[in-house]
């Protein structure tokens, strides 16, 4: 979270946190509606892993009666729009970042939650931000339940965010992926006994699978292997493969496109998707694919979801909480990484230096290793 305003931050931050509580107050004079507010503006990849569990929601005994709202980011609004809708009554999307510096909005958007009267307001989030804490405080549900996480993005802001929820739920130590998380989050908050774990999956159209998709980007620089080495396992497929290779991403990875199609000494079986395609396109586009390598971004959760063969290049930073896959999950990514002593360390890097290159984590998996597990994956196809 980076401010240029600070006067303009300190209004935003009464706001979530001191005019929430007002509201707080107020609410007890009403009667709240059969209505869920579930609070998810993290990444793409976190929706992904996270959406299956709506309808567990919206099915479960306790809450088969309530209407689901949902606030989230505007990042992965086409792909709650196109598949969540029979679920999800109502959306309200934001991006976060810039909202740190608009009271005026903040306030209004925190009103608009305020008058839906919820009876229940949900935040499976992990690592709780304070525009998601601040959020959902302001949305003054009779019920208000988050994780009482050790990972806050804004930690000196924990005890004063710990008190708007009126219930906090302890992770247990065996629960680590995002996925496993998440589903014990619901069991919890329905009252579910011990029960097995929903797939993680995505609609799309069946097809015949073919060629193979390089994803060379991520949402952070510094978690992508170098596109030299993409480059060269790019030639390799085109020396040893009569496969199509597509290259995708969104307009971020454009660049790194470019730079690929600038140095390929042949790109007649190239085809160029970044920035081209909406996110339910990329999720066709994946699901229609015969395999995929990519950096450890929402690809590989969107493979995973549609049961394409994968290879994720794989740093150390949140080593275990999106990848590896746990074993209880029934398809998982090829996770190709150098585990060192330093790992889990929430990528503050005590190696890297700034220098434009990758961590150093990543930085040390040389192309050998990716291209021994492409040729073990396309054989098992």
């Amino acid at each position: 979270m980076y401010i240029k305003n600070k006067k303009k931050f300190r209004l935003v931050r009464f706001i979530l946190l001191k005019i929430s509580r007002l509201l707080h107050v107020l609410a007890r004079f009403r009667k709240p509606e059969k209505r869920i507010l579930l609070v998810k503006i993290d990444a793409i990849g976190d929706y992904i892993l996270f959406r299956n569990f709506l309808e567990v929601l919206k099915n479960s005994e306790k809450y088969k009666d309530y209407q689901i709202e949902l606030l989230g980011n505007n990042s992965w609004k086409d792909i709650a729009l196109e598949y969540d809708k029979d679920v999800v009554s109502n959306f309200y999307f934001i991006n976060e970042d810039p909202l740190y510096e608009k009271p005026q909005e903040v306030f209004k958007l925190g009103w608009m939650l305020f008058k839906r009267k919820y009876e229940v307001v949900l935040q499976s989030t992990y690592s709780r931000t304070l525009m998601g804490n601040g959020l959902a405080a302001l949305a003054s549900g009779k019920e208000s339940i988050a994780y009482n996480s050790d990972n806050e993005h804004h930690p000196r802001y924990k005890k004063q965010t710990d008190k708007l929820y009126t219930q906090l739920l302890k992770l247990p130590l065996h629960v680590h992926h995002e996925y496993e998380r998440n589903h014990f989050f619901f069991q919890e908050v329905t009252n579910q006994e011990e029960s097995q774990m929903t797939p993680l999956s995505l609609p799309f159209r069946k097809s015949e699978k073919s060629g193979i998709l390089i994803f060379a980007g991520s949402s952070w620089i510094k978690k992508n292997w170098e596109k030299e080495k993409f480059l060269e396992i790019i030639e390799r497929l085109l020396l040893h493969t009569s496969d199509t290779i597509i290259l995708a991403g969104g307009p971020a990875e454009i660049p790194i496109t470019s730079y690929l199609l600038g140095n390929l000494s042949d790109t007649s079986r190239i085809i160029d998707t970044t920035g081209k395609s909406s996110l339910p396109e990329l999720i066709q586009i994946v699901a229609s694919s015969r395999l995929v390598i990519s950096n450890d971004t929402n690809t590989v959760h969107i493979a995973a979801a549609t049961h394409t063969p994968v290879i994720c290049i794989l740093g150390g930073g949140h080593f275990g909480r999106f990848m590896p896959y746990s074993k209880k999950m029934s398809f998982k990514p090829v996770c190709i990484f150098d585990e060192i002593p330093c790992y889990n360390c929430s990528w503050n890097c005590k190696f890297y230096e700034d220098n434009g290159n990758p961590y150093p984590c990543i930085s040390r998996i040389n192309t050998e290793r990716v291209w021994n597990s492409i040729v073990k994956a396309l054989q098992e196809i």
